[in-house]
This record gives C-alpha cells, sequence and structure tokens, in this order.
C-alpha cells in the first residue's frame, strides 16, 4: 500500500471537504505519520473514513473528526494543551506540533507507556504523558486549550474551570443517537459560551457520568 497516496486521498476527500482548511492544521496532519500510530493490524486502514479499534474497547477519532478538532482549536505556539485521553498518540503529536505544550492523560496506562516512545521517535518532547482519570483532575485556569476526545452526557464544570481567560475546549456532548462537537470558550471576563459545531457520534469517556434512559 502506498502511505503517501493513502494520505493525500485523506487529506482531499475527508478532511478539505469537511471545509478544514487552515494550513498549519492540514501541514501537521500531512507530517505526522499516522500509520505509525494505529495498531499494526490495522496499518492499512490508518487513512480510512472510520474509527479504528485500539484495544481496552476503545477507538481512535476518525481523521475527519481529528482535522475539524485541531481546526476549532486554533492553537497558538505558545499555548499549554491538555488533552483527555491519549490514545495512541496520534493526536497528541499533532497537537504537540501545533501548541507550546500538551499535558496528555488517559485512564490507561498501557495507552502512555505505548505513546511515549512513538512522540520520541518523531522528536516531539513538548508532552508530558500522565495516567490519571481526567474527570478527576483539578487545575484550575491552567490551559489556553483542552481536547477531549471522548463524549460526555453533559458539560464538565471541572473540566471548563481548567481553561484560562480566552480559552477553547473542544467536547462532544449527548447521547447516543444524540451528540454534538462543541467549542466551548472562556472569555476575559468569566462569560463562558458554547458554539455547536457538527453532529457526531463518539463513545463516553469512561467514568463520565451517564444519566439513567427514560423508560415508557
Amino acid at each position: 500500500m502506498n502511505f503517501e497516496i493513502a494520505r493525500a486521498q485523506m487529506l482531499a476527500q475527508q478532511i478539505r471537504a469537511a471545509e478544514v482548511l487552515d494550513d498549519r492544521v492540514l501541514d501537521v496532519l500531512r507530517a505526522v505519520p499516522r500509520e505509525d500510530f494505529v495498531p499494526p493490524e490495522y496499518r492499512e486502514l490508518a487513512f480510512a473514513d472510520m474509527e479504528i479499534p485500539i484495544g481496552r474497547g476503545q477507538r481512535m477519532m476518525a481523521p475527519v473528526v481529528e482535522g475539524r478538532l485541531l481546526q476549532a482549536l486554533e492553537l497558538e505556539p505558545i499555548d499549554r494543551v491538555l488533552e483527555v485521553g491519549t490514545g495512541t498518540g496520534f493526536l497528541t503529536a499533532c497537537l504537540a506540533r501545533l501548541a507550546g505544550h500538551v499535558d496528555s492523560v488517559d485512564i490507561y496506562p498501557e495507552f502512555v507507556e505505548a505513546a511515549g516512545p512513538k512522540l520520541a521517535r518523531l522528536e516531539i518532547h513538548n508532552v508530558t504523558l500522565e495516567a490519571a482519570d481526567a474527570l478527576a483532575l483539578e487545575r484550575p485556569g491552567r490551559y489556553d486549550a483542552i481536547a477531549v476526545t471522548g463524549s460526555l452526557p453533559r458539560l464538565k464544570d471541572s473540566l471548563v474551570r481548567m481553561l484560562r481567560p480566552g480559552g477553547r475546549m473542544f467536547v462532544i456532548v449527548g447521547r447516543a443517537p444524540i451528540m454534538e462537537a462543541q467549542l466551548v470558550t472562556m472569555h476575559a471576563n468569566g462569560r463562558i459560551t458554547v458554539d455547536s459545531l457538527f453532529e457526531t457520534l463518539r463513545q463516553p469517556l469512561v467514568n463520565a457520568e451517564q444519566p439513567e434512559a427514560f423508560v415508557l
């Protein structure tokens, strides 16, 4: 399989088609070798428009969602970012190429351990990897951006409190079959706004509180 052709097709047919047009984001998605971050048995599907299983019942985000997430956060080279869910480390690498520093947290230690060497091979050193439950963190006002890679049934206040004034958070909120990607912004005056980006489906974060289903 020619990965360079597959990468170019992904960028043209999936990423650009979804109106991800930020040149910095496109350059990062072109430069970071996605095929090296998927499990070996799925390597030839690295650029397919699908979520790829990565173990522990978890799945890698589809490329188009990763692209839209990166564009929505509008990262600057001085930004400090929290990534909730390291997964394979691919999105971690992309965030690190766009921002100043990334704190990436995953509840599964084996994901964190596997991501470290992959990032090191790409000479990405502005990442701190941590095995922890991100939903239990209390780091008020620390981050310019937060990328939440799983869904939440409702917006979690503890995550919002970790944003600095001017900070942005990408999060998918709702419950299947109705979820939407949102951009949460903490304004300088303390006001919080929530903008709807697009509808999608994504598995819940581990330990995310799930409301009981309504039963007739």
